[in-house]
């Protein structure tokens, strides 16, 4: 049995599918067991996983576990999956736990839960992926409202993936012992500029699109707005002080999966009902 947290998120969704249908027994964590939408078969749970004394029916009998990051007590959760009998473990972390820099607020709880899997015992994998191409989403109300798209970091290239294909690396990792000790940073075929993706939902659209840069302080005070400041510092660290470079393509989803990453076109095309 593999144990899928955040199981109707945009990977998690992605994983239990792709579990499902490789014929594994999965166990998919919900909020609410009556309106998840779940593959034939798989099992809804609920349970708090800032609170791992609640987490015990959920995973009981599981032979691995697929985590994110920055939950209140991952040592205690952790102590749990193992304490379950757990084979292994496979987080989802980013591509800042490498940079050690607990100063920033993203990164610092990136780090402290790589470290908490580490000193746990179990069996590890950890995914570090580039940015989502599902954060494309967030567009949405901008669409909705006109064919004007503000972005904030308008410099800034990223090797966006496809949630999808981190899904299909995690598999591999959940189901064999050959990616123990492994860290696979992940990533999609082309570094586009947000005004490249945008150009490519206007293709695909058959709209008329166009992408506004923000300035900085136009980008901080609509990013306060919607997060905690210590998180707004976080990215501008990233992205304006530049201590995180998500341009690299790298090659490990061919690797692993034998087929090279899904294009930004390829997911707006699956995902252009959401646009419309």
């Amino acid at each position: 049995m593999i144990l899928v947290t955040g199981a109707t998120g945009n990977v998690g969704s992605e994983l239990v599918s792709a579990l499902a249908a490789g014929g594994q027994r999965v166990r998919a964590l919900v909020r609410d067991p009556g309106k998840a939408a779940l593959p034939a078969g798989v099992e809804p749970v609920v349970g708090d996983l800032n609170r791992p004394e609640t987490m015990t029916d959920a995973l009981a009998g599981v032979s691995a576990a697929f985590l994110m990051p920055g939950y209140a007590d991952m040592p205690g959760l952790l102590a749990r999956v193992r304490e379950a009998g757990a084979e292994r473990v496979v987080l989802m972390s980013g591509g800042s736990a490498g940079s050690g820099d607990l100063s920033n607020a993203v990164s610092r709880y990136m780090i402290l839960s790589e470290r908490a899997v580490r000193e746990s015992g179990l069996p590890w994998t950890f995914i570090r992926p580039r940015a989502f191409m599902s954060n494309a989403l967030r567009w949405l109300p901008q669409l909705a409202a006109g064919d004007e798209v503000r972005v904030p970091f308008p410099t800034v290239r990223a090797a966006a993936i496809d949630p999808y294909d981190i899904a299909a690396v995690a598999a591999r990792a959940l189901v064999t012992g050959e990616h123990e000790g492994r860290i696979h940073v992940v990533s999609g075929p082309e570094s586009l500029l947000p005004a490249d993706q945008i150009a490519v939902l206007a293709k695909v659209l058959d709209r008329d699109l166009r992408c506004v840069g923000l300035t900085d302080e136009e980008a901080r005070t609509e990013m306060e707005a919607s997060m905690p400041v210590e998180y707004v510092d976080a990215f501008f660290d990233f992205y304006v002080g530049g201590t995180l470079d998500e341009s690299p393509v790298e090659p490990t989803v061919q690797e692993v999966t034998g087929r090279p990453p899904r294009t930004f076109e390829q997911w707006a095309r699956a995902h252009a009902d959401a646009f419309r």
